[in-house]
Order: C-alpha cells, then structure tokens, then sequence
C-alpha cells in the first residue's frame, strides 16, 4: 500500500514539530486513540479501535521515529497488531514553512496482514481519506482558537490493501508523529 498527501497547519514549523512529538496532543487528535505513550525521545506506543468495514479492531502498536531532522523531517517506522490482522510500514514525513502556516507532506508504504487486508480497496481509500481528514482538523484545531482546520492538499491515497495504524503515524500520522499504531 502507498499512502501520500499534504496538508497546510495554521502555524509555524517549529510548533508544528513539536506537537508531533507530543504524545498528549497526538492522543487527542488520533481517532480511536485510548492510550499514547512516549517510550523514549524515537519511540512511542498506542493502542486505537476503530471500524473498518465489518471489523471493529483494536490495534496496539509501536513506532521509533528514525533519520530525524529536526524540525524539518524525520521517518515514523512501525508495527501494530491486532485480532483482525496485522500492519507494518514506514511514513516520510517533512514539514515546509509557507508564509505563517506549515505544510505538512507524507509518503507512506506498508504492509497488512490477516482479515482486515481483505477489505475492499474502495472502503479502505474512502476510510483512509476521512481518518486523515480528522486528524488533521483536530491536529489543526491545537494551533487555532478561530477553529481553522488543516487544508488538504492532495490526499491521493493508492492502496490495493489497507494499514489503520500507517495514516495515524502520518498522522501521528500522519501522524499519527499520522504512522501511529491503530489501524489506519
């Protein structure tokens, strides 16, 4: 599965870096996210239930951000498991200031295993786009007491399989700091 897209943030790359990093805003703005935890300064831990489809799956998962460049860029790779299925992958993430807003850009490729990886490549492309979406409003939201929300740019997602938990890092995404371990 290839993921890509880009979304502008209502603020400056520095604010922007560090909420990625900080596990209390990416629980608020990951959907389904009921535990985020910092292992260390690369490393997190989530657990995140969301439906896809006929499942209602629960996905724990683990991601090390890796060739970091702070706060221009780094890499989310990671791993999450669940009933349903399992996932892998990694997210380039990299941040470009543009005026007073920051864009955000992704590239995601993963892997899925198990029963959620025989969900329908239209549901999970429709699914991934609203997953995203909402991170990125919420994740938008923090820097904004006007409430703007993150634009999107180009959200194009290619998938012939589908991977919760690789939009959250993204996510945590994108971001999940959208990669971020619930099943995305």
């Amino acid at each position: 599965m290839k993921l890509t897209g880009s979304y502008k943030i209502p603020t400056d790359k520095q604010s922007v870096w560090e909420a990625l990093n900080n596990p209390d805003v990416l629980q608020k703005c990951i959907p389904g996210c009921e535990e985020f935890k910092k292992n260390s300064d690369t490393s997190f831990t989530a657990t995140a239930t969301n439906k896809i489809g006929p499942f209602n799956a629960s996905f724990t998962g683990e991601v090390e951000l890796q060739d970091l460049n702070p706060p221009n860029s780094y890499t989310l790779v990671g791993q999450g498991n669940s009933p349903v299925g399992f996932a892998s992958g990694e997210a380039k993430v990299v941040l470009t200031e543009e005026g007073k807003q920051t864009i955000l850009t992704y590239n995601v490729e993963a892997n899925v295993g198990g029963k959620i990886a025989q969900v329908g490549s239209r549901l999970i492309d429709m699914t991934a786009k609203k997953m995203a979406d909402i991170f990125f409003g919420k994740f938008s939201d923090e820097f904004s007491s006007a409430g703007l929300s993150a634009s999107n740019e180009s959200n194009s997602v290619v998938a012939t399989k589908f991977n919760k938990k690789i939009i959250y890092a993204v996510a945590t995404l994108v971001s999940l700091g959208l990669i971020l371990l619930a099943i995305y």
